[in-house]
């Protein structure tokens, strides 16, 4: 029976949580929280599966891009068809058209199940990741990088739009939400100058656990000149000097060239998720 997520389930579902942490072909998307007091006020909404008083499945739809995405479906044994048909109507109740799932690479079993129900694979994200350690590498001459301390919504948008090749979801956010996004303090976000006009840019987030670089770009015309690389090594220099213990970069499939950069500095594979899409009426 799929229903909705109770009070009292949150138990259940930090058990569910537990048992797919512990094999990758499991892993989806899914609350990060492995508390029962902190996934009791992280977790918002969704829908169980619940088999003879047992949680034995989960799924939740929020809202992402023109569309929804999904937290999970994660389940036991069986099928997650019952789960999907929930997002189905989810999305038909917020007029999304589209909904995305977000499944390990190794997760074949959802894989097959995301494709009987009519999604399609995009794309694969792979996440590297490198301890502390040196990086430096200097800009080509005539460059600079600096700390941003007070954005501008219009630099950045057209710095975004033209070294960004195929997103354009921050393009979508209003000039308040970026101000307030840069204005964290977590999120630290550095330019780089080639005769005082910004060509590339770094955004970088930090945490306890890590800090990961959320997004690198440089505009074509100066590509070649070792820009981005000066700028991961900023964002590096800068990660380390806050203590952060590692970190992690990521790349999708179609990135040859940063996926060859990441492995010849040294960084290791972490993980590798694919995003999943279906397209409604």
């Amino acid at each position: 029976m799929v229903r909705p997520l109770r009070p009292e389930d949150i138990g259940g579902l930090l058990r569910l949580l537990n048992w797919m942490d512990a094999d990758p072909s499991r892993r989806v998307l899914a609350p990060e929280a492995r508390d029962e007091a902190e996934l009791r006020w992280t977790v918002d909404g969704g829908q169980v599966l619940e088999q003879g008083g047992e949680i034995v499945g989960y799924v939740a739809a929020y809202p992402f891009r023109q569309g929804g995405a999904l937290e999970g479906p994660l389940w036991r044994a069986g099928s997650a068809a019952p789960l999907l048909e929930y997002a189905d109507r989810e999305a038909d109740k917020h007029g999304w058209h589209t909904l995305y799932a977000f499944p390990h690479e190794s997760n074949q079993r959802l894989r097959e199940e995301l494709a009987a129900a009519g999604y399609a694979p995009l794309h694969t994200s792979y996440f590297f990741v490198t301890p502390p350690r040196d990086l430096s590498y200097p800009p080509p001459a005539g460059v600079e990088i600096r700390l941003v301390e007070n954005l501008d919504p219009d630099v950045y948008c057209e710095l975004y739009r033209a070294s960004e090749d195929a997103w354009s979801l921050r393009l979508a956010w209003t000039p308040l939400e970026l101000i307030e996004h840069f204005s964290r303090p977590d999120v630290h976000l550095f330019y780089a100058y080639s005769e005082g006009e910004p060509v590339g840019l770094v955004e970088l987030e930090t945490g306890p656990e890590a800090a990961e670089v959320a997004y690198l770009g440089v505009a074509p015309p100066v590509r070649g000149r070792g820009i981005g690389r000066a700028l991961l090594a900023r964002a590096a220099e800068f990660a380390f000097d806050q203590g952060a213990p590692r970190l992690r970069v990521r790349a999708h499939d179609h990135e040859k060239e940063a996926i060859a950069l990441y492995r010849r500095l040294g960084f290791n594979l972490e993980d590798a998720v694919l995003t999943y899409a279906k397209e409604l009426g």
